[in-house]
């Protein structure tokens, strides 16, 4: 991570960008005091105005989740039950009915 003012960064800016495109991180300061921080976007297509794109961001950026490693492609997933005996949940279903004083329908 570097260190740029604010007029070294308007008079070169073309140059900085190129940095930061290839993976340079600057810290831009005014007066030595840092106001802002350029670097490459996080992700490479994000939608307009995507709530969930900016609050996955917020999270990353604030260190409370990690991008993963890989892109999702090819990736599957399947929900496993808990693995009880067909028919248990309707059982349970009409128990809690029964207890109510009769069917909901």
């Amino acid at each position: 991570m570097r260190v740029v003012g604010i007029r070294e960064l308007k008079a070169r800016l073309s140059e900085y960008l190129r940095e930061v495109r290839r993976g340079e991180v600057f810290l831009v300061t005014d007066r030595d005091r840092v106001v802002a921080e350029l670097r490459p976007p996080l992700s490479d297509v994000r939608p307009p105005g995507d709530e969930l794109d900016r609050a996955m961001e917020a999270l990353i950026a604030a260190g409370d989740v990690q991008p993963a490693r890989t892109k999702k492609e090819g990736w599957t997933w399947s929900p496993r039950g808990m693995e009880l005996p067909a028919g248990t949940a309707a059982a349970l279903l009409d128990e809690v009915r029964s207890e109510r004083g009769g069917d909901d329908e």
